[in-house]
């Protein structure tokens, strides 16, 4: 009897479904996606599995330690604006040099962390770019959903119809849902290379960091201030929001050091989750907030249960349809597109800076070899720099204070 409670008290069923289905969503909705930014770089199949297994010890670190460390539902994810962002930002790029802009990236989040600079230095970035930097790396995961209609048509639009109905029905679920129609269709449809699923653990492949500057400026700064601005901004705002005062900076300094040390391994971004941190910070995960920490827990173990098995991941990836991984990837996307168009657009005084950067960042260009990002960023800067030359100090919109939610103690 004291056994089966003493089981009950570290795995409640709420708390371990929670976290099965907060690393289910994460998973489904942005493996392609980091499938297909490896394969970018030119990653093999060790390779590829290789990451699944840094990410998936990163997280279980992160996750079980800084939950157990505060007694809150820390839930950490990898990048998926990151992921997306690398998807365009390594063409071209070797290996080598995709890590060294990992590790580069990683060490700005633990220097942010360590002295605290991290409201200083997004509060210099208006919210309107970012976000429009955001949606513009986006934007091709998006159009990519109806652009695979055209072959797909089968496949992609019975996904579509049932993440629509899934978001008015089952929100939690209607990612899961759309992926379940996908799978159905693909089955009935072909396309399945099921001979090259294998089951196996994965294996760590040591890659040393190349530092090249020009990819340093396009892949490993954006990668840094998309994972700042979009994931783990929201991810201090989602945590605070359900009522845990968990300091900021130890946050930022832990998930920077592990992305840092895994980098390597193909660790590309570590930070704090938004969408998969609220399935556990919920009423759902345990009617005890003050036990709902084990959620996150439960969550960090299912997620080395996914890294241990990076190479069925990756193998299983690789079997499935080219059609289901682009509508999956556009479908799990769609819900940061919009609040990111959302916050680009909010504020009149900078929404002409803020097209500028999404149109530059969206068109691809490249320039002196940087990416995009970088110059998307730069160019919605200068538009706002310029366009507030002349403006009265009255009709200059006033510095919006950082919330509470982000302020580091």
């Amino acid at each position: 009897m004291f056994a089966i409670t003493r089981i009950r008290s570290i795995a409640p069923p709420s708390a371990v479904v929670a976290g099965l289905i907060a690393v289910m969503v994460g998973v489904t909705s942005s493996a392609a996606l980091v499938f297909t930014a490896a394969r970018a770089a030119g990653a093999d199949a060790h390779e590829i599995s290789s990451w699944m297994l840094a990410l998936g010890v990163g997280l279980a670190c992160t996750c079980v330690g800084l939950s157990l460390r505060y007694r809150a539902p820390v839930v950490t994810a990898w990048s998926t604006p990151g992921a997306a962002l690398l998807t365009t930002g390594l063409s071209g790029v070797s290996m080598a040099q995709a890590v060294g802009a990992f590790v580069f990236s990683g060490l700005l989040i633990l220097v942010s962390g360590m002295t605290g600079w991290f409201s200083r230095l997004m509060g210099r970035i208006p919210v309107p770019l970012a976000a429009a930097l955001l949606a513009g790396v986006l934007l091709r995961f998006g159009t990519g959903l109806f652009s695979t209609m055209h072959g797909g048509f089968a496949v992609a639009f019975p996904m579509f119809v049932l993440y629509l109905l899934g978001r008015r029905l089952l929100p939690r679920y209607a990612v899961l849902l759309a992926l379940a129609a996908g799978v159905v269709a693909t089955v009935f449809t072909g396309g399945w290379q099921l001979g090259q699923v294998r089951l196996a653990l994965a294996t760590p492949v040591f890659t040393a960091p190349e530092f090249d500057w020009k990819v340093l400026v396009s892949v490993g700064a954006p990668l840094f201030v998309v994972t700042m601005a979009s994931q783990n901004l929201p991810g201090v705002a989602v945590i605070r929001g359900a009522g845990y005062d968990v300091p900021v900076s130890p946050l930022m300094t832990w998930t920077g050091a592990a992305n840092a040390v895994l980098a390597p391994f193909g660790a590309f971004g570590l930070n704090l989750a938004a969408i998969t941190a609220a399935i556990c910070t919920g009423e759902e995960a345990h009617p005890d907030r003050d036990k709902r920490y084990l959620a996150a827990v439960w969550a960090g173990f299912f997620y080395l249960c996914v890294g241990l098995l990076g190479a069925t991941v990756a193998s299983l990836l690789t079997a499935m349809p080219q059609e289901l991984v682009l509508a999956i990837a556009g479908i799990g996307l769609l819900a940061t597109i919009e609040a990111s168009l959302s916050a680009a657009l909010a504020d009149k005084a900078s929404r002409e800076a803020a097209v500028v950067t999404f149109l530059a960042t969206a068109s691809g260009v490249t320039l002196l070899g940087i990416g995009s990002a970088f110059w998307g960023l730069l160019a919605g800067l200068v538009t706002g720099a310029i366009a507030s030359v002349g403006r009265p100090r009255s009709e200059e919109p006033a510095p919006e204070p950082l919330p509470d939610e982000v302020r580091v103690h």
